[in-house]
C-alpha cells in the first residue's frame, strides 16, 4: 500500500537518478510532501501559447506547433566528418522560436524528424537565445501530443490536461517528470485525509481535500484552479492562526499585573507640557491605557510618521506604569540613538526625571542610561537603582539584555524601531519581568514581517497620522543618473544653496571606505535586482559611494569651503558623539555619514539630505534616513540619487519612496518586492518566506475569515479535540522551530 507517507521512490519507479534529484534539489521526501508541491502556473494545452516580450536568457514553457523540420549537415570541427541536425521552426502565438537537434548518423536525425514533423504539437521548455536576428529556444526539453517515447504515434501515451501544470524544479527534473509522478501518487492513494472539520469546509465553501488535490494538480479549468488554491491557503491560514491564537491565550492565562496609575507623576508630567497633545496622541494615549489596565499583557505596535510624537505618547505610557508602582525599559537599536532618547526624555521631564536627588520634584522618578560603552564602574549605580526599583524608566542598547541587569519590578517593555532586534533579543528582556511585562513596539514604517504579524493580528495596532506643530513636509526626488549624469551637479548646488540660507544638510553613503560597509548593515537589492543565495545584493567592487573618499572629494570639489564632517560605525563613541553634537550646534554644514544617523537623530536646522547610490537602500531605509531632515519646521529635502535604470525594481522602489510619505503605503511596496519572512519564525529578514501558498498582501481576506474560524474553534474545543487532524498539525508547527517566537513575543 502507498500512502502519504510512504518515501517518494514508491512512485518514481526505476528513475533513481531523478527521484535522488527531487529528493536533493526539492526536498520533497514523501509521498505526501510530493503531492504538496504545487504547481506555480498552467498552460494552456488547447492552443498555442502568447507570447509577449521575448528577453535572451529567460526560461519559456510554451504550447507550440512545429512549422518547419529540415535535416541538415555541417562539418563537425572537432572530428572533421560529417554531422547531422534537425533544424526546426516551432510557431507561437507570438514570434516563432529556432530549435536544433544535433545528431551523431543520419538514422539518429530520421529520429529526431520523425518525432518533429511538420504540424506536430507539443509543450515546449528552453532558454531563449537569439543568433543573427532569429528568436532560439536552445537545449528544448519536450512532451509531444500523441507522440511516445520512441516517436511512434500513439495517441493515448499521455493523457494532456486541458491544463498542463508548470512546477517548481530543480535541475536535471522537468515538469513532466514530477505530472507522471504526481498523477501516479493520486491514482494509488486513497485516503487523503482531511484537516479541515465539516463545519469550516460548509461555512467558509471550501472543497474537501480529495478534490482539491485533483483541481490543484490537474484541472480543468481556471475555477477549478482557484477553488483548490483558495482551499489550500485557507488551510495554511488556519492552523497559522490556531497556533497564533492558542499561545495569546495561554499568554493570558499567563496573566500579567495591571498598571493603573496612582502616583502624581503622569499628571504632573501632562499639566508642564508646554503643548497640546494631538487628538491621535489622546486616543493612542487612551488605547494603551486601556491595554495597561488588562491583568493580561499589551502586546501593541505603536506606527506614526517619522516626527509624529511616537516617543511622547511611549513616555507618558511608561509613566503611567511608574506611578503604578513598575519600571519601564526603552530598548534602542543603536547607542546614538539611546543616548539622544536619554537627552530628551530627561529634557522633557525636568525635575521629574531627578528622582532621588536634591531638587528633584516630589512626584520624580530617576531615568537611567546603559549602553556597551559604558564602563563597569559608570553601570555600577545605574544597575543598582534598576534591581532595587529606586530608578522608574531605564533607555539602553542591547546592554539592558545582559543577565547581570536586573529589575525591581520590569512593568513595560518599550522597543524602539522593532526591525534592528531580533525576536531573541526582546525576549532576553521579557524574561527579566516576574511576569510577563506590557509590550510596546515603536516604529516609523513597518518592516515586512512586522506587517506580516499586523496581518496575523499577532499586535494591536495605533496609528498617529497627525504631525505636530512645526513639522514641516518633505519633498522627494529621484535624481536618475543612469538617463541625466550630469543632473548629479544640481544636486550639490542644492547642498550649497541651502547651506547658503544658514541652513545643514546630510549625505549618505552605503560603505565607509572602499567595500567596508556597516556593522550588522544588509545590502538592499542592486539596481538590477540580482541576489546572491543569502538573499544580499551582489556588491560590485569600488563602484558605491563610500563616508571617506565622498567626504575627501567633495571638500576639494562641489562643497569646497564648507565645513564638512564624516560618521560611521568605525569610529570611536567619544568621537561620534563628539559629532552629532557639533552638528546639533551648527558646527558643521555639511554631515557625510552611513546609515547610523538612520533613527532618532534630531537636528532641527537640517533640512536637505542627499542619498548617494539610494538603490542599495530598503524601502524602510529610506524612509527614516529622509525623516531626519524637516524636524524644525523648515521644509525638507531628500534627493534619492541612483544609476538604476528606469523600469527596474530597484528604480520602482525609489519611485514609492518618492511618491508618498504614508508608512504603511511603504511597507506594502516593501512586503511586494522582498516577500514575507518567516511569520513564524526568529528572522528578521524578508528575503525567505516559510508560507507555502499564503500571501500575505494578496490574502489578507482569508486571513482575517481563518482567524475568525480559529477563535470559533478554540472557542467551542480549547484542545481541538473533535477535529484531531488539525489538531496534529497545529502540534506539528507549535513543535518546530519556526514557532518559537510566539514564546518570545
Amino acid at each position: 500500500m502507498i500512502a502519504l507517507d510512504s518515501p517518494i521512490a514508491t512512485v518514481f519507479g526505476a528513475e533513481t537518478k531523478r527521484r535522488d534529484l527531487v529528493i536533493k534539489g526539492l526536498h520533497l521526501e514523501t509521498v505526501g510532501d510530493l503531492l504538496r508541491h504545487f504547481p506555480r502556473r498552467y498552460v494552456k494545452t488547447g492552443e498555442l501559447t502568447q507570447v509577449d516580450d521575448l528577453e535572451v536568457g529567460q526560461v519559456l514553457t510554451v504550447v507550440g506547433q512545429i512549422v518547419k523540420s529540415d535535416i541538415n549537415t555541417y562539418r563537425d570541427r572537432r572530428t572533421g566528418q560529417t554531422a547531422y541536425r534537425l533544424d526546426a521552426v516551432l510557431s507561437t502565438d507570438g514570434p516563432s522560436l529556432r530549435m536544433s537537434f544535433f545528431a551523431k548518423n543520419k538514422g539518429t536525425a530520421g529520429w529526431h524528424a520523425k518525432r518533429l514533423p511538420v504540424g506536430r504539437r507539443g509543450i515546449f521548455v528552453g532558454q531563449v537565445g537569439s543568433f543573427q536576428g532569429n528568436w532560439q529556444l536552445t537545449n528544448p526539453q519536450l512532451t509531444l501530443f500523441g507522440v511516445d517515447e520512441d516517436g511512434t504515434e500513439d495517441e493515448t501515451e499521455i493523457d494532456i490536461p486541458a491544463l498542463f501544470p508548470v512546477y517548481p524544479l530543480t535541475k536535471g527534473v522537468e515538469s513532466w517528470d514530477l505530472q507522471r509522478a504526481i498523477t501516479f501518487a493520486r491514482t494509488v492513494i486513497d485516503d487523503v485525509p482531511d484537516l479541515l472539520p465539516l463545519e469550516v469546509r460548509e461555512r467558509y465553501e471550501l472543497i474537501e481535500a480529495r478534490t482539491a488535490l485533483n483541481w490543484v494538480h490537474a484541472p480543468d479549468d481556471y475555477g477549478q484552479v482557484g477553488a483548490a488554491q483558495r482551499r489550500y491557503r485557507f488551510e495554511e491560514a488556519l492552523v497559522t492562526q490556531v497556533v497564533l491564537g492558542r499561545r495569546r491565550r495561554a499568554l493570558r492565562a499567563q496573566g500579567a499585573q495591571a498598571r493603573t496609575g496612582g502616583g502624581g507623576l503622569l499628571a504632573a508630567f501632562d499639566e508642564r507640557l508646554p503643548f497640546e497633545l494631538t487628538a491621535g496622541q489622546r486616543v493612542v494615549g487612551a488605547e494603551i491605557e486601556a491595554d495597561l489596565a488588562q491583568a493580561h499583557p499589551m502586546n501593541r505596535l505603536l506606527q506614526g510618521e517619522v516626527g509624529s510624537g511616537k516617543t511622547l505618547v511611549a513616555l507618558r505610557a511608561m509613566l503611567r506604569v511608574v506611578d503604578s508602582g513598575g519600571q519601564a525599559a526603552l530598548l534602542a537599536p543603536t547607542e546614538v540613538l539611546a543616548q539622544q532618547h536619554h537627552r530628551s526624555i530627561t529634557a522633557m521631564l525636568g525635575d521629574l526625571a531627578s528622582g532621588g536627588m536634591l531638587g528633584g520634584a516630589a512626584e520624580a522618578t530617576a531615568v537611567e542610561l546603559l549602553t556597551g560603552s559604558m564602563t563597569k564602574t559608570q553601570r555600577t549605580a545605574p544597575m543598582s537603582r534598576l534591581a532595587s526599583g529606586e530608578a522608574g524608566i531605564v533607555i539602553g542598547t542591547h546592554a539592558l539584555l545582559e543577565d547581570k541587569v536586573q529589575f525591581a519590578d520590569l512593568g513595560l517593555v518599550v522597543v524602539d524601531e522593532q526591525h534592528r532586534f531580533g525576536v531573541e533579543q526582546r525576549a532576553a528582556l521579557t524574561d527579566k519581568a516576574g511576569s510577563p511585562p506590557h509590550v510596546l513596539v515603536m516604529t516609523a514604517t513597518p518592516i515586512p514581517r512586522t506587517v506580516a504579524m499586523t496581518v496575523f493580528g499577532d499586535l494591536e495596532t495605533s496609528v498617529l497620522t497627525e504631525l505636530p506643530a512645526g513639522r514641516a513636509p518633505i519633498q522627494s526626488n529621484v535624481v536618475p543618473l543612469a538617463e541625466h549624469p550630469s543632473w548629479v551637479n544640481r544636486v550639490w548646488e542644492r547642498v550649497r544653496e541651502e547651506v547658503a540660507k544658514g541652513h545643514q544638510a546630510y549625505v549618505v553613503c552605503p560603505r565607509i571606505s572602499g567595500d567596508e560597509q556597516e556593522a550588522g548593515e544588509r545590502d538592499a537589492q542592486s539596481s538590477d535586482g540580482d541576489l546572491d543565495a543569502d538573499g544580499k545584493a551582489k556588491v560590485v567592487p569600488g563602484a558605491l559611494a563610500a563616508v571617506e573618499e565622498m567626504a575627501s572629494d567633495l571638500a576639494d570639489g562641489a562643497l569646497q569651503g564648507l565645513r564638512i564632517a564624516v560618521l560611521h560605525g568605525r569610529l570611536a563613541a567619544d568621537v561620534k558623539d563628539q559629532t552629532m553634537r557639533a552638528f546639533a550646534a551648527g558646527e558643521i554644514d555639511v554631515l557625510v555619514s552611513t546609515t547610523v544617523i538612520e533613527v532618532g537623530v534630531d537636528v532641527a536646522n537640517a533640512t536637505a539630505m542627499v542619498l548617494l547610490d539610494a538603490d542599495r537602500f530598503g524601502v524602510s531605509q529610506l524612509h527614516q534616513l529622509r525623516g531626519r531632515v524637516g524636524r524644525g519646521g523648515l521644509p525638507g529635502l531628500c534627493l534619492l540619487v541612483s544609476r538604476a535604470d528606469a523600469g527596474t525594481p530597484a528604480r520602482e522602489r525609489l519611485d514609492a519612496v518618492a511618491a508618498t510619505t504614508d508608512g504603511f503605503e511603504l511597507s506594502r511596496v516593501d512586503l511586494e518586492q522582498r516577500r514575507e519572512g518567516d511569520v513564524l519564525g526568529a528572522s528578521q529578514s524578508g528575503f525567505r518566506s516559510s508560507l507555502q501558498s499564503l500571501r500575505v498582501l494578496r490574502d489578507e481576506k482569508t486571513i482575517l475569515a481563518a482567524r475568525e474560524a480559529a477563535n470559533a474553534l478554540l472557542d467551542d474545543d480549547p484542545d481541538l479535540a473533535g477535529a484531531p487532524l488539525l489538531a496534529a498539525e497545529v502540534a506539528r508547527l507549535e513543535a518546530s522551530a519556526r514557532s518559537e517566537f510566539l514564546d518570545k513575543s
